[in-house]
């Protein structure tokens, strides 16, 4: 392969990989609704297109073992019987052995696809009509009576399709299985000996096609290379199927490019302008890593600007500056994914878990089109599914408890996003039982969280489950039980900087919602000092900015209160909490900021201004420093430190305590 080519086995498990996806989704609907014709035909062209193709790019194991799903339902939709729920079952645990064979073909157990096998043998129909073995052609329905259509079928590959992998002898024998079948090739393309590239694709080839399968399924022969090659196909009438294209090759006269009606010639150009491309995830990375870069030495231009009287230098700062602005939020839209797409996993989840529990569960999900940082959806997968996991385990009834109370037999799962600011907030809603307030008491003062007289809001008190060993289940089962999920929700989403709020009516079910920021690498952020030392505050989480009153700073508690607008706000002194050394300031400010459903000011020397931040990570030997998430570099080259309001409020607290045990 030539350096710098695609690697063919990369684009091939790419491509499945969506396939796959698209398989679960229709198994999954199939599973409430068994009778639809078209959810099956669609299952059965995915593993048609899966089998051909992996066949096409050497995995003949995974070409193998879909042909023997696909035949299952071949014959489902031959018989017309309805798939069970047992077969639905089997043919996801072979969706999941196919990913396997795809990822690490080596690695793949024999005795499992056997296994596999058995069971789509025994919940699948029985097969009617003799069928070959895995490794020969696919077995085609039974022919209807109506009249066979034909179709003149004229294509050309991408110049660069044989380094691709394609091999145009294999698509040529997938329409040749179609039915009746006559090919010319055009060598009209073909260069002179002495400019030939051994390596480039030059034929061209008409094809004469009568078959009984649908339009469709000419596409999904070309379903890995549609989007780059030049594809014309059209129905001919009846009396055609008697004339058939000679089998020499054309000449240049009448090469294959002039039979190509003109309404459909450039129809791969035309739908490449809309197309999308697949890029790689590190190559974003990069690119977001580059614009953290420029975003801090436009911010040094600017600095320097400031300080200098030559008009032309301030003008081209200002230049930058927006060219910077602009360069970076296309640079973040590039790296924002429809959180539809993490959404889509849990469908199996959901699917998995009722089917385990004995639970009927309904799953309904909302603003799959909300949009987020790439980076964030890939960490929320598993903070999510511990959430859906306990939900369903711990909050839904079984259909007699929810029939005894005059709910549907069903329960109902709600997964909603949204945006709120600069924040995303994940819903996760269940009309269950509620949390049992009394047993989360009994537990945190049993591990001594609480104390025997002590009572805490609802709110905080619900805090409790995301402790470390939290358990409420009465039995330790392969679901729950012994207290290591919810505390993993909880670092997961402290370290994406997010916050959880949970409530529970009485009665009325669970709700906890995920407040998490839009992304991880570039946020806006207010820049303070206090003392010498520079931080920032993240933007999202600042309502507002108020001066303290000579009245208020005299007053000597570690923890002080505000009047805003007739509301009391806490306000912490940041200098205190930081140890900073020298006088402070005779007008300080406070930053009133929100921490889930805490509101609280934040004491500091100066209001610098907003400022765009690029997060830089901590080192490993400030990973206990709770104040802090993170730095960023300032435009004159120093570090300053951005503030964790939900650890600082959390310091504050602590200091409040130990200043009133004194």
């Amino acid at each position: 392969m030539t350096p710098g080519a695609p690697d063919p086995a990369e684009t091939f498990r790419q491509e499945a990989h969506d396939l796959l996806i698209q398989l679960e989704d229709v198994l999954l609907d199939l599973d409430g609704n068994p009778g639809d014709r078209e959810l099956i035909d669609t299952a059965f062209r995915a593993l048609h297109t899966l089998k051909g193709s992996g066949a096409m790019f050497g995995f003949d194991d995974l070409a193998r073992f879909a042909h023997t799903v696909e035949n299952t339902f071949d014959r489902l939709r031959r018989t017309g019987a309805e798939p069970s729920r047992e077969l639905i079952a089997a043919t996801l645990a072979a969706k999941d052995f196919m990913r396997q064979l795809i990822q690490s073909p080596g690695e793949a157990e024999a005795a499992i696809g056997d296994g596999l096998v058995e069971e789509l043998l025994r919940h699948g129909p029985a097969a009617s009509l003799p069928e070959t073995g895995p490794c020969g052609a696919a077995p085609r329905p039974a022919e209807p009576k109506e009249a066979p259509a034909i179709y003149d079928i004229v294509f050309a590959l991408p110049p660069d399709a044989l380094l691709r992998g394609t091999n145009p002898l294999r698509l040529l024998d997938e329409l040749r299985d179609m039915g009746e079948c006559t090919v010319a090739a055009d060598l009209g393309p073909v260069p002179a000996i002495d400019g030939l590239d051994p390596e480039r694709c030059y034929l061209r080839w008409r094809v004469r096609l009568v078959t009984r399968q649908p339009r469709s399924a000419i596409d999904e022969v070309f379903m890995f290379v549609i989007d780059d090659m030049e594809l014309s196909v059209t129905t001919m009438a009846p009396e055609a199927a008697t004339s058939h294209p000679e089998t020499h090759p054309a000449t240049d006269a009448t090469s294959a490019a002039d039979l190509i009606p003109p309404s459909t010639r450039g129809t791969a150009e035309r739908a490449a302008a809309g197309s999308s491309i697949r890029i790689p995830a590190e190559r974003i990375d990069n690119l977001m890593d580059r614009v953290g870069e420029l975003v801090i030495a436009q911010s040094r231009l600017r600095q320097l600007a400031q300080g200098s009287l030559d008009p032309t230098l301030r003008s081209v700062s200002e230049d930058i500056e927006r060219l910077s602005s602009e360069l970076r939020v296309t640079t973040m839209g590039i790296r924002m994914v429809p959180i539809g797409q993490l959404f889509a996993r849990f469908r199996r989840v959901v699917h998995d878990l009722s089917r385990d529990l004995g639970k009927d569960v309904r799953l309904v999900t909302a603003g799959e089109e909300t949009e987020m940082d790439k980076t964030v959806i890939e960490n929320l997968n598993d903070p999510l599914v511990h959430l859906i996991r306990n939900a369903i385990d711990h909050g839904l009834e079984t259909a007699a408890e929810r029939e005894a109370v005059g709910k549907p037999r069903a329960g109902t799962l709600s997964l909603e996003a949204r945006h709120a600011g600069a924040q995303v907030l994940i819903t996760i809603r269940d009309d269950g039982r509620g949390m049992n307030r009394q047993r989360i008491r009994a537990k945190a003062v049993e591990a001594g969280w609480l104390s025997e007289a002590g009572d805490v809001p609802d709110a905080e008190l619900f805090q409790m489950i995301f402790r470390p060993g939290f358990s409420t289940a009465a039995a330790v089962t392969n679901v729950s039980g012994r207290g290591v999920g919810m505390d993993v929700v909880k670092r997961a989403i402290d370290g994406l900087h997010g916050f959880i709020d949970v409530s529970s009516p009485p009665g009325r079910g669970a709700q906890v919602t995920l407040r998490l920021p839009l992304t991880l690498a570039i946020i806006d952020g207010l820049l303070v000092r206090i003392g010498r030392g520079r931080y920032v505050i993240p933007l999202s989480t600042v309502e507002e900015c108020v001066e303290l009153s000579e009245a208020d700073n005299l007053r000597s508690t570690g923890r002080s209160f505000l009047n805003i607008r007739d509301e009391l706000v806490p306000f912490l002194r940041l200098r205190d909490l930081f140890k900073v050394q020298g006088p402070a300031d005779l007008y300080p400010k406070v930053v009133i900021v929100t921490a889930g459903d805490q509101r609280v000011g934040l004491v500091v020397d100066q209001i610098i201004g907003d400022h765009q931040t690029v997060i830089k990570s901590l080192s490993k030997l400030h990973a206990d420093v709770a104040a802090f998430s993170g730095a960023t570099i300032l435009g004159d080259g120093t570090v300053a430190l951005i503030l964790d309001v939900v650890n600082l409020i959390s310091a504050g607290r602590i200091q409040e305590m130990r200043m009133k045990a004194s």
